[in-house]
């Protein structure tokens, strides 16, 4: 990447630049020859540096983010009004040739986390409170704002959080269909998620996702530390609050004294998230996380990359880096159901960049995937997993997962991800309880706007006070402490009780 006062080129194939500020019209486009803008470019948007004749391709990263669908001379703004995804074009799979093997890291270092009795590592040491289903979601709350209300936590320093887990889902669905399995698999992920060292479970009695469909699918029985409540059998609302808030407090001497202690870096599991993207999004944010899951990987740990529909045009860029031919061709198949989904619907997997997306410079699926894959850094992938399935790999991971970014997050987490990292141009505020979030800027003015939702500012590396390899480090290092018990800023703002938000698929009757 050349970067150049006010545009940069990502690649010498491109045929155009990124605007790293407004540039009025008649500005000259430094390093070019003698290019001048005709009209004004926003910031972190497109200007041609050549001619562009229609139904040319239009390359950004060196790769097709689109079609011209009319001449385009050199200094217009490229964006939709000349630019659209246009036909389909061919990508070269190339199934494993770009793996890479992990460089090994200098030293091995440790986070300060919680082993749990399973041998899996937590990044926090929680009491969950989960609904099987919506009509018991207002008691999940209630049982969790009485200890919001009162001062019990204080006596239990290592106790990080009870957790309300609720969702809008749970009944009137084919009791043996595919979008029940998937919504117990999902909520089964987060009844044994390690960052849950105890869990009460409550439904209200006759929905149809049975608690102990559940508790069957993940090969766990009710205990001391996984307690269920059925309202219907406890006598209504007030008298399962009032069960639950004296089963908390009868368990929480005992997970107070669970304490941290040095853990290998291969017990964290990291979800990666982009939303509310913009033009350097791909540019600062996301290959910067990219080098810190590098990092990640070469100390043992994991990473999950999602949101199927928003690696649509990059997908040859992973199967390329596949460990295995199987692993390829699994990601492929999934993206060939999702051309056929959106076939299906009358719909376009186009459709996916937001208002937010495009008025920050993103116009097509093929550039928003480019700059998203980036995050995933350039390590072997190593595991294909439909959504909240659990991981049983290392290293870089997939799951299939729309682009609505709760939702992804909420599969990553059933997936058993204990942290998270989310890259935004835009200002995403998004966060979990469960799985600490890190929030990434990519820009320093939308940072400066918004400094109490962002941990760390990529736009530096706009700025040229920073390289990609030096805030990657940052980041890195920001996780493992996030993982020993920093708090993020999402976590001293108390968000993320409401972002669970599973992926309910097949009919509602």
């Amino acid at each position: 990447m050349s970067t150049i006062a006010n545009i940069i080129k990502l690649n010498p194939m491109d045929d155009v630049a990124i605007a790293t500020l407004a540039l009025p019209a008649g500005s000259l486009l430094e390093g070019t020859d003698g290019v001048r803008t005709a009209t004004e470019i926003p910031g972190g948007h497109k200007v041609a540096l050549r001619t562009i004749q229609c139904g040319d391709p239009v390359h950004k990263y060196g790769q097709i983010i689109g079609f011209a669908t009319q001449d385009i001379a050199p200094g217009q703004h490229v964006h939709i009004q000349n630019l659209s995804m246009g036909h389909d074009f061919a990508r070269d799979y190339a199934f494993g040739k770009g793996v890479k093997p992990s460089p090994e890291p200098a030293e091995h270092l440790t986070f300060k986390g919680y082993l749990r009795p399973d041998g899996r590592g937590a990044t926090r040491n929680l009491i969950g409170i989960v609904s099987t289903v919506n009509c018991s979601a207002t008691t999940v709350k209630k049982i969790a704002e009485h200890f919001v209300r009162s001062d019990v936590l204080e006596h239990y320093p290592n106790v990080d959080g009870i957790i309300p887990v609720t969702h809008g889902f749970g009944c009137c669905i084919d009791s043996k269909g595919e979008g029940l399995q998937q919504l117990r698999r999902t909520i089964g992920g987060y009844v044994v998620h390690p960052n849950f060292a105890a869990v009460l479970v409550i439904g209200l009695g006759c929905e149809a996702n049975q608690m102990d469909a559940i508790f069957m699918a993940e090969n766990v029985s009710p205990g001391t530390r996984l307690i269920p409540l059925v309202m219907q059998e406890e006598g209504g609302t007030q008298k399962t609050v009032d069960a639950g808030i004296a089963a908390i407090e009868k368990i929480l001497p005992e997970i107070n004294t669970i304490t941290r202690e040095a853990l290998p870096l291969s017990h964290l599991v990291l979800a990666l998230q982009c939303g509310g993207s913009d033009g350097y999004s791909g540019i600062t944010a996301n290959p910067a996380l990219g080098h810190a899951v590098d990092l990640l990987v070469a100390q043992g740990g994991s990473a999950i990359l999602t949101e199927t529909p928003e690696i649509y045009g990059a997908e040859h860029l992973l199967t390329r880096r596949a460990a295995r031919r199987d692993i390829g061709e699994k990601l492929v198949n999934i993206i060939h159901g999702w051309e056929q989904y959106a076939e299906r619907e009358h719909g376009s997997i186009d459709n996916n960049p937001t208002p937010g997306n495009k008025k920050g410079g993103l116009t097509t699926i093929l550039e928003k995937s480019l700059g998203a894959v980036a995050k995933s850094g350039s390590t072997a992938l190593q595991g294909v997993y439909h959504y909240a399935e659990p991981i049983d790999a290392r290293g870089l991971l997939f799951m299939d997962a729309p682009g609505y970014d709760p939702m992804g997050a909420t599969g990553q987490i059933a997936c058993g991800a204990n942290l998270l990292a989310f890259t935004t141009g835009r200002g995403s505020c998004f966060g979990s309880r469960v799985a600490p979030t890190i929030k990434i800027a990519t820009n320093t003015t939308m940072y400066n706007r918004m400094q109490d939702d962002m941990d760390i500012n990529c736009g530096s590396i706009l700025d040229g006070h920073s390289s990609v390899t030096d805030m990657g480090e940052e980041i890195f290092h920001f996780i493992v402490r996030m993982a020993s018990g920093e708090h993020s800023k999402s976590e001293a703002l108390n968000v993320g009780n409401e972002e669970m938000v599973p992926w309910m698929i097949g009919a509602q009757m």
